[in-house]
């Protein structure tokens, strides 16, 4: 809805759920929905902005996330991986139930080195109300 509310030329999102993916074009429809791996996904195209927003715990190898997703950021485009909580919480909150189908959040300065190959990183914030890491392409 944000960036709905921005007036933004497109938007595409991906889940890896099915489900989820099928929640999410009933609730807006017209934003283009895609059910599949961000990882592998042949988009066919790059991006100026990706954003992975209270997902990224999901992502098996963190590191290999951001190196394949950097494949679909164009050159001076924005990649941010950010939640709407601590570190703190989305970890506490993620070794309950969903321990077996996620992994926690590495500490920010940690996710900043590994985008480090491909962003200029300026924005490392870890404090008690939210999780965000982000750049821009070079």
């Amino acid at each position: 809805p944000d960036y709905l509310a921005r007036r933004v030329g497109s938007l595409t999102g991906i889940d890896i759920s099915p489900e989820m993916a099928k929640r999410a074009k009933a609730k807006y429809p017209e934003v283009t929905v895609i059910a599949g791996d961000a990882e592998e996904y042949p988009f066919g195209r790059e991006f100026d902005v990706v954003m992975i927003y209270n997902a990224f715990p999901h992502f098996p190898d963190p590191a290999r996330a951001v190196e394949k997703l950097a494949r679909h950021v164009k050159k001076g485009g924005r990649f941010s991986i950010a939640h709407g909580m601590s570190r703190d919480a989305i970890n506490a909150h993620h070794s309950g139930a969903a321990r077996d189908v996620s992994n926690g959040l590495p500490e920010a300065c940690e996710l900043a080195k590994l985008f480090e190959p491909w962003y200029d990183v300026d924005v490392v914030i870890s404090d008690d109300l939210m999780y965000q890491v982000a750049g821009t392409k070079r």
